[in-house]
């Protein structure tokens, strides 16, 4: 499915409304003057508010994309979308694209 191509900007929760954001961006591809984010790289979450191991199995710390533009890449990897896939640790939530920029869309 077509899809917004995510940047640096784009707000990413985790299921427990924790903030998400890529530990590196592609510096070198830009959507809306902010770099585009890839598949290679994983999110970092802040803010989440699962509880401890006593009485959760979180909070959420990092989390890797299981699916990306199957046509489009920077860098050589996968470009991430509006609607892929990813998985928190250690919890195994999936994180959510709330807001991301509305001009530029890959396969």
């Amino acid at each position: 499915m077509p899809g917004f191509l995510l940047h640096m900007g784009a707000t990413v929760q985790c299921a427990h409304a924790g903030q998400a954001q890529p530990s590196s961006p592609n510096p070198r591809v830009r959507v809306g003057g902010q770099a585009v984010v890839t598949q290679a790289a994983p999110y970092l979450v802040a803010g989440c508010m699962m509880p401890p191991p006593l009485a959760g199995n979180g909070p959420c710390v990092t989390a890797q994309w299981i699916s990306a533009a199957m046509r489009v890449r920077a860098g050589g990897a996968p470009v991430l979308l509006q609607d892929s896939q990813a998985i928190c640790a250690p919890t195994a939530t999936p994180l959510s694209v709330l807001v991301t920029q509305m001009r530029v869309k890959g396969v």
